[in-house]
């Protein structure tokens, strides 16, 4: 199983991304999907998680601006990112939890920039 994360770049301030997590299986393997970031010299965050059944999950800074979708027909996860901040500059990596196993995709990067 693979995970493929798009839908980085530059963005100013403000500005919206979304972000996408392609799964070369089925998303219904997973118990939960979502995504992490890192921000440089920081600790890897938990961003957003979807579980099977559709139940979501942020962070609490994040609720309000972040959405995370999925689209099952196309075994993708989303996450829109609206009124960006510079403080939401960091690779963001798509995960999933499989019967307790992690999966890890790349990180795709976001920067927010004036």
């Amino acid at each position: 199983v693979q995970l493929q994360a798009s839908g980085g770049g530059l963005v100013q301030p403000g500005g919206s991304l979304r972000l996408a997590c392609a799964v070369s299986g089925s998303l219904f393997s997973f118990n939960v999907i979502g995504w992490y970031r890192q921000a440089p010299g920081k600790q890897r965050e938990l961003v957003a998680g979807i579980t099977r059944g559709g139940t979501t999950d942020y962070a609490e800074a994040l609720k309000g601006r972040f959405t995370i979708s999925r689209d099952n027909a196309k075994n993708t996860v989303y996450l829109q990112m609206n009124s960006l901040k510079p403080e939401d500059t960091a690779h963001y990596y798509c995960w999933g939890d499989m019967s307790g196993r992690p999966y890890w995709g790349q990180g795709t990067l976001v920067t927010v920039f004036s």
